[in-house]
């Protein structure tokens, strides 16, 4: 139903050859889906054996990538990363959410830079936790970066694409926030506890959460695989709102209250270094997509959490 929706209402495009890193995870396989109702080809590039006539196995770690499979893409969109919040944030697991973005966007843009005719456009993943904790500042595409583990993360993320943006291929850095949907993501740890009525906000609530459904998420890159914005772009909706305000949007679809909150004491001992960036406060707005014609569908906190949790 959600793709449907957004096929129906995203205007026609040429049919384009369009390469995937990072298709199995809930952003990827919700863009697949929706890239090939829209009439694209679509080829995903995969660790270890192809299990598809559309996968193509390639090896970051060892900087495997056969130039073929890049030819005749029209774009490129690279989505891959070990999750931030999967595990504990030792040094060696940092290490790993490092070279897992790093690594495999250098060997993207290098092999697509060594190509006669390379695709035309590079859509490389980043995030909001580029411009750090911020407090209260709106913060747009020309804001610079922040300060902390993931700020740094985001700017050598970003840096690893500078190849391919030197050869002449449009690369758009997509700064994206907390995807709402009911399929997976935050929301898969958040509504089970918000449904006993225990949750609520974390530490004060006051800080800004960037947010974006994941119909809106794949609809903007799906909508920047075509277009000729380069540069970041903020995948996150126009209305920004606090932890609290998100918080309470969600218990409302639940019917619960979102009265008791988390200690951000209670953050860092349960998840170390990475439970105090919980309460970074980050008011991102998305110029670049709204300047290029983008239309949200779910521009409010209460759209979007009646989309991805209500019934």
């Amino acid at each position: 139903m959600l793709l449907t929706a957004w096929v129906v209402e995203t205007p026609y495009r040429v049919p384009m050859d369009i390469v995937i890193a990072g298709s199995r995870g809930l952003i990827g396989t919700a863009l697949v889906d929706l890239l090939r109702a829209q009439g694209h080809q679509v080829r995903r590039l995969v660790r270890g054996s192809a299990g598809g006539r559309d996968e193509v196995p390639w090896d970051p770690a060892r900087g495997h990538l056969d130039v073929g499979v890049l030819r005749g893409a029209d774009a490129v969109v690279n989505l891959g990363g070990a999750g931030v919040g999967d595990k504990t944030w030792t040094a060696a697991y940092k290490r790993t959410i490092l070279e897992s973005r790093v690594g495999p966007t250098s060997l993207l843009a290098s092999t697509m830079a060594s190509m006669d005719v390379p695709p035309r456009r590079f859509l490389q993943a980043s995030a909001v936790g580029y411009y750090g904790d911020r407090g209260s500042l709106v913060l747009t595409e020309s804001t610079g970066p922040g300060h902390g583990f993931l700020a740094g993360v985001c700017t050598r993320w970003e840096s690893a694409a500078d190849p391919a943006r030197e050869a002449g291929i449009g690369v758009a850095h997509l700064r994206t926030g907390v995807v709402l949907s009911r399929q997976g993501g935050a929301l898969a740890r958040l509504v089970p506890v918000l449904r006993t009525g225990l949750g609520g906000p974390l530490g004060r609530g006051d800080q800004y959460w960037p947010w974006i459904t994941l119909a809106d998420e794949v609809a903007a890159i799906s909508h920047l695989v075509s277009s000729d914005v380069s540069g970041p772009v903020n995948l996150s909706a126009p209305v920004p709102v606090t932890n609290l305000e998100l918080t309470r949007a969600i218990a409302d679809q639940v019917h619960r209250p979102a009265v008791i909150p988390v200690p951000e004491i209670a953050l860092r001992v349960a998840l170390g270094e990475f439970g105090t960036t919980l309460v970074d406060s980050q008011r991102v707005v998305p110029a670049a997509l709204e300047d290029d014609g983008f239309v949200f569908r779910h521009r409010t906190i209460e759209d979007g959490a009646r989309w991805a949790v209500g019934r």
